[in-house]
């Protein structure tokens, strides 16, 4: 007796090569968006009525802007099924990094993608396996990018450079403190306000001033009698 396939359109989680969506039951829904109010959609319109989109959601934001009002109602409207469909790979990503998050977003909603201009489908195995290496290298790059700041981190440690953030006192600011302390009337209070830093700062930087503090100050009273 043979069994029926799963209604769930969504394949095996992690598996970039499977298909997606595996059932094509929905619609083709597009996206366009140019950079600036002055510009016109009517090719890139042109280009997805043509490719059969059903509705199109359009943005006049720049790509860099991570705010994009219609791209976030499109990705909700979006059901298993349906086919993203985009003029050019640059019309929806900011990054090859957004790209890939978003299709994968997609994928894991059973919800395929088309790209025009480069031919990118992702509903067929030809798609799949250039987004699978898109993938790969957008791991590739991440790891060249934290490799080199490794590298010039260590570097730059080997020559000596301190790293992080700067010390809030000078070494000459931490003489020119200890010189000061030397004089009675000189407090830690009007010594901080002199260097511009708290007392904390002072306290950290000098560690003697605490044993200092702790011989001017009076002892607590005995509770004995």
């Amino acid at each position: 007796m043979a069994t029926t396939a799963s209604a769930d359109p969504q394949p095996p989680s992690g598996d970039l090569l499977a298909a997606e969506p595996v059932v094509l039951t929905g619609a083709l829904i597009g996206y366009a968006r140019v950079s600036s109010a002055g510009q016109v959609l009517d090719r890139q319109s042109l280009a997805l009525n043509e490719a059969g989109c059903l509705r199109i959601f359009t943005d006049k934001q720049s790509g860099k802007t991570a705010d994009r009002p219609e791209l976030t109602a499109c990705l909700d409207f979006l059901r298993p099924g349906d086919t993203l469909v985009v003029p050019s790979l640059d019309r929806l990503s900011r990054s090859l990094a957004d790209l890939i998050t978003i299709v994968a977003e997609l994928r894991q909603r059973g919800i395929g993608f088309r790209s025009l201009h480069e031919t990118l489908d992702t509903t067929t195995p030809g798609g799949r396996l250039v987004f699978h290496v898109f993938s790969a290298l957008a791991e590739y790059i991440r790891e060249l990018i934290i490799q080199g700041t490794h590298e010039g981190l260590a570097a730059a440690k080997a020559r000596g450079q301190r790293l992080g953030r700067p010390p809030a006192l000078t070494p000459e600011q931490v003489r020119h403190a200890r010189d000061l302390l030397t004089r009675p009337d000189n407090t830690v209070a009007s010594i901080a306000r002199l260097l511009g830093v708290s007392r904390s700062t002072l306290y950290k930087h000098i560690p003697e001033i605490t044993g200092r503090k702790a011989a001017i100050e009076p002892a607590p009273p005995s509770g004995g009698r």
